[in-house]
């Protein structure tokens, strides 16, 4: 039997010194067979720092930002592996972490597409009191509305073991915030495209990452059509990674708020069961509503509702690839329970 060949895709846009410190720490794992970093049309001196500081690895330079989905399949096809191994620019690998998701995903049934690394929030955080002024300090909400912020006194969160799609469509981090010691099931619904590792034929069967999204949702929504074809997603706990959340977009930028509302709502239209998409439009319908009644957050409402708008504005387009996608699927959307 040939050797299993093990590539990791890393994508770049304007963040060459996140880039680099991310490929040093995987250049270290042996079983990086391969690394290539996309660069996804930084309109800064990118490229050539690249190519300085990381001598020996391959930099594909895109024209354009295409987005993360473009630059990550570039490097899938570019890399042509059995395993594909996905990280984050802003995400800095614990030693063993390639070695860890590689075997994680050799070792497990042949019907796991994909393994998911335990991703770990860079800094320490303790939760503030209700009421407590944050102002002017970094401030993360966990699942229950909660908010944390960075702390030399406080403790090492979870960012993300998987993940998981709710009623209402919304695609979330499992065990956002949970202790750093939390055991989490290994079975989950998705993957996280900013720490995992993905077979190669299970790709080869479903296709890659849908590039019409731009950013966000990715990995949801190619989580999607690996459950439809009986493909599964397990988790692996040895593979850590240490994240530093949205360093490269923000979580509150307009690229952000535009997109996660439409892509969560494009996602669910191509994939989830009718009482979700209702769910889905008719919270984005009412978030937006209300939040153009408060001046603080009508910024964020008329991207909402923006996000709405190009949503329905292309629905016929939407619905023809709904039923495309039924077509392809062996697997019923009843059999499918993205919520675990």
């Amino acid at each position: 039997m040939s050797p299993v060949r093990t590539a990791v895709v890393v994508v770049n846009w304007n963040r060459a010194d996140l880039t680099t410190r991310a490929v040093r720490a995987v250049l270290e794992d042996p079983a990086s067979d391969r690394v290539v970093v996309v660069d996804n049309g930084s309109s800064d001196d990118s490229v050539a720092v690249l190519r300085r500081d990381l001598p020996g690895v391959e930099v594909l330079a895109l024209p354009d930002n295409g987005g993360f989905a473009v630059g990550a399949n570039a490097g899938i096809r570019h890399a042509d592996a059995d395993v594909v191994v996905l990280l984050n620019n802003d995400a800095v690998p614990a030693p063993g972490f390639v070695t860890a998701l590689r075997d994680g995903l050799l070792d497990a049934a042949p019907d796991v597409a994909a393994v998911t690394a335990r991703i770990v929030l860079a800094g320490r955080w303790t939760r503030l009191a209700s009421g407590a002024d944050a102002a002017g300090q970094r401030v993360l909400r966990d699942h229950e509305g909660h908010r944390w912020t960075a702390s030399p006194d406080g403790a090492v969160r979870l960012n993300s073991t998987g993940v998981l799609v709710d009623r209402d469509g919304n695609g979330s981090d499992r065990d956002w915030f949970a202790p750093a010691d939390h055991v989490a099931e290994r079975r989950v619904f998705g993957f996280s495209g900013g720490a995992s590792a993905l077979r190669r034929s299970a790709l080869d069967d479903v296709g890659l990452l849908d590039e019409s999204l731009f950013m966000y949702y990715e990995d949801t929504e190619l989580s999607w059509r690996l459950a439809r074809r009986g493909w599964r997603v397990e988790h692996v706990a040895d593979a850590v990674v240490e994240h530093d959340h949205s360093a490269s977009s923000g979580v509150q930028s307009e690229l952000f708020l535009f997109r996660n509302a439409r892509n969560r709502l494009v996602v669910a239209l191509w994939h989830a069961p009718w009482s979700t998409v209702v769910r889905a439009a008719a919270r984005t319908t009412v978030r937006g509503l209300r939040g153009l009644a408060s001046s603080g957050t009508r910024r964020q409402a008329r991207l909402v509702l923006a996000a709405l708008g190009d949503v329905a504005a292309h629905l016929v387009a939407h619905l023809a690839r709904r039923t495309r996608e039924s077509r392809r699927a062996s697997v019923p959307r009843s059999r499918i329970d993205p919520g675990r």
